[in-house]
Protein backbone atom coordinates (compact mmCIF):
# COMPACT_ATOMS: atom_id res chain seq x y z
CA UNK A 1 0.00 0.00 0.00
CA UNK A 2 3.26 2.12 0.27
CA UNK A 3 2.99 3.37 -3.25
CA UNK A 4 -0.87 4.08 -3.20
CA UNK A 5 -2.06 7.75 -4.06
CA UNK A 6 -3.25 9.26 -0.67
CA UNK A 7 -7.32 10.16 -1.42
CA UNK A 8 -8.22 13.36 -0.02
CA UNK A 9 -12.28 13.78 0.88
CA UNK A 10 -13.64 16.95 1.35
CA UNK A 11 -17.37 17.13 1.98
CA UNK A 12 -18.72 20.95 1.91
CA UNK A 13 -22.25 21.75 3.29
CA UNK A 14 -23.18 24.84 0.87
CA UNK A 15 -25.12 27.51 2.91
CA UNK A 16 -28.81 27.50 0.73
CA UNK A 17 -28.62 28.63 -3.06
CA UNK A 18 -24.96 28.94 -2.40
CA UNK A 19 -24.26 25.49 -4.18
CA UNK A 20 -23.88 26.76 -7.94
CA UNK A 21 -21.36 29.37 -6.16
CA UNK A 22 -19.21 26.89 -4.44
CA UNK A 23 -19.22 24.54 -7.50
CA UNK A 24 -17.89 27.39 -9.65
CA UNK A 25 -15.14 28.38 -6.97
CA UNK A 26 -13.73 24.79 -6.77
CA UNK A 27 -13.43 24.07 -10.24
CA UNK A 28 -12.19 27.84 -11.11
CA UNK A 29 -9.20 26.85 -7.96
CA UNK A 30 -8.85 23.55 -9.16
CA UNK A 31 -7.72 24.93 -12.96
CA UNK A 32 -5.88 27.69 -11.78
CA UNK A 33 -3.84 26.87 -8.33
CA UNK A 34 -4.52 22.97 -7.52
CA UNK A 35 -3.52 21.43 -11.04
CA UNK A 36 -0.26 23.52 -10.69
CA UNK A 37 0.83 21.50 -7.40
CA UNK A 38 3.38 19.55 -6.68
CA UNK A 39 2.17 15.53 -5.73
CA UNK A 40 -1.39 16.04 -7.42
CA UNK A 41 -2.58 13.70 -9.59
CA UNK A 42 -6.54 14.88 -10.17
CA UNK A 43 -9.66 15.43 -8.96
CA UNK A 44 -13.36 15.42 -9.01
CA UNK A 45 -16.30 16.97 -7.73
CA UNK A 46 -19.47 15.57 -6.95
CA UNK A 47 -22.61 17.49 -6.74
CA UNK A 48 -25.30 15.89 -4.13
CA UNK A 49 -28.63 14.97 -6.00
CA UNK A 50 -30.06 17.08 -3.08
CA UNK A 51 -28.57 20.25 -3.88
CA UNK A 52 -27.15 21.02 -0.47
CA UNK A 53 -23.30 19.09 -1.04
CA UNK A 54 -20.49 18.69 -3.39
CA UNK A 55 -17.33 16.26 -2.75
CA UNK A 56 -13.94 17.04 -3.95
CA UNK A 57 -12.34 13.67 -4.20
CA UNK A 58 -9.15 14.30 -4.97
CA UNK A 59 -5.60 12.15 -5.44
CA UNK A 60 -2.35 13.21 -4.12
CA UNK A 61 0.75 11.40 -4.42
CA UNK A 62 1.74 11.81 -0.75
CA UNK A 63 0.99 13.00 2.74
CA UNK A 64 3.62 15.74 2.24
CA UNK A 65 2.30 16.69 -1.04
CA UNK A 66 -1.23 17.22 0.50
CA UNK A 67 0.82 19.38 2.94
CA UNK A 68 2.44 21.35 0.79
CA UNK A 69 -1.58 22.00 -0.96
CA UNK A 70 -2.69 23.05 2.38
CA UNK A 71 0.47 25.78 3.15
CA UNK A 72 0.61 27.03 -0.49
CA UNK A 73 -0.37 30.96 -0.07
CA UNK A 74 -2.69 30.30 -3.16
CA UNK A 75 -4.67 28.06 -1.32
CA UNK A 76 -4.45 29.47 2.14
CA UNK A 77 -6.27 33.03 0.68
CA UNK A 78 -8.50 30.52 -1.44
CA UNK A 79 -9.74 28.86 2.05
CA UNK A 80 -11.71 31.51 3.82
CA UNK A 81 -14.00 32.24 0.19
CA UNK A 82 -15.21 28.33 0.80
CA UNK A 83 -16.11 28.93 3.72
CA UNK A 84 -18.56 32.14 2.97
CA UNK A 85 -20.26 29.55 0.74
CA UNK A 86 -20.19 26.64 2.91
CA UNK A 87 -18.77 24.10 6.08
CA UNK A 88 -16.05 21.49 5.01
CA UNK A 89 -15.15 18.06 6.26
CA UNK A 90 -12.27 16.59 5.30
CA UNK A 91 -10.13 12.88 5.60
CA UNK A 92 -7.46 11.57 3.91
CA UNK A 93 -7.19 7.99 3.11
CA UNK A 94 -5.87 5.12 0.61
CA UNK A 95 -8.33 3.23 -1.06
CA UNK A 96 -8.00 -0.32 0.29
CA UNK A 97 -10.63 -1.72 -2.06
CA UNK A 98 -12.54 -1.15 -5.22
CA UNK A 99 -14.65 -2.85 -7.77
CA UNK A 100 -15.70 -1.62 -10.99
CA UNK A 101 -16.97 -3.54 -14.26
CA UNK A 102 -15.24 -4.49 -16.46
CA UNK A 103 -17.25 -2.67 -19.19
CA UNK A 104 -17.12 0.90 -17.78
CA UNK A 105 -14.82 2.95 -17.24
CA UNK A 106 -14.79 4.48 -13.69
CA UNK A 107 -11.51 6.74 -13.51
CA UNK A 108 -9.19 8.88 -15.71
CA UNK A 109 -5.64 7.16 -15.89
CA UNK A 110 -3.66 8.85 -18.17
CA UNK A 111 -3.34 12.74 -19.89
CA UNK A 112 -4.79 15.78 -18.28
CA UNK A 113 -8.64 15.56 -19.07
CA UNK A 114 -11.57 17.54 -18.30
CA UNK A 115 -14.87 16.03 -17.89
CA UNK A 116 -18.07 17.78 -17.84
CA UNK A 117 -21.24 15.99 -17.09
CA UNK A 118 -24.92 16.99 -17.72
CA UNK A 119 -27.58 16.12 -14.84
Amino acid sequence: MSNSPMVLINVLKAEPGKRDALVALLEHNIETVVRTLAGWRGSRLIASADGNSVVIHSEWESVAAVDAMRSDPRMTVYFPEILKLASIDSTLGVEVFGRYRSDVSFGLSTGDVAMELDA
